[in-house]
């Protein structure tokens, strides 16, 4: 039987930040090459469903910039923008990474002190490879405890008196 206790499960939590990016589970980043327009942004970010970023690589896949929902929201939507633009006039440049070989902990850390939730990876050369966002941790997670995750009662604050069944 597993044990179930408060302590036990988040005692584990810890090693589990400590995990390299390398270990999660990551769709592929929604890119665009220098030059696109932000209407064309738009429609890419809308088709892939995840509605958070585009990011802007060259030729060489190495990545110049990011457009998030909060440039999308923040300038666009507020004000009087020509959606006619090249996405390097509302993108941030030089965004935040990380690469493959960092912890999730480092991933959790810049999520919260930068407000970002998707992180672009990029490797040693400055190609992107990946991206993480908060979901493919809250994946991870949760997919490393499945027996205590599967065997909550249907309201975590409820705690049966006996075991259901027969």
């Amino acid at each position: 039987m597993t044990d179930l206790s408060e302590g036990v499960v988040a005692s584990r939590v810890p090693s589990l930040t400590d995990e390299r990016l390398r270990v999660l589970s990551r769709r592929h980043p929604v890119t665009v090459p220098p030059g696109t327009s932000l209407a064309e942004c738009l429609r890419a970010i809308q088709r892939t469903g995840t509605g958070d970023s585009v990011f802007v690589c060259d030729n060489d896949g190495r990545l110049r910039g990011v457009l998030t929902e909060r440039d999308v929201f923040g300038r666009i939507v507020g004000g009087h923008v020509d959606l006619h633009q090249p996405v390097e006039s509302l993108m941030t440049t030089e965004p935040r990474t990380l690469d493959l070989d960092q912890t999730i902990r480092d991933a959790l850390e810049l999520m919260q002190t930068g407000r970002y939730r998707n992180i672009p990876l990029v490797d040693s050369t400055g190609h992107l490879v990946g991206v993480v966002r908060q979901n493919d941790i809250i994946k991870y997670l949760a997919e490393s405890f499945p027996e205590e995750l599967l065997n909550l009662p249907p309201r975590p604050h409820q705690r049966m008196k006996e075991p259901e069944g027969a």
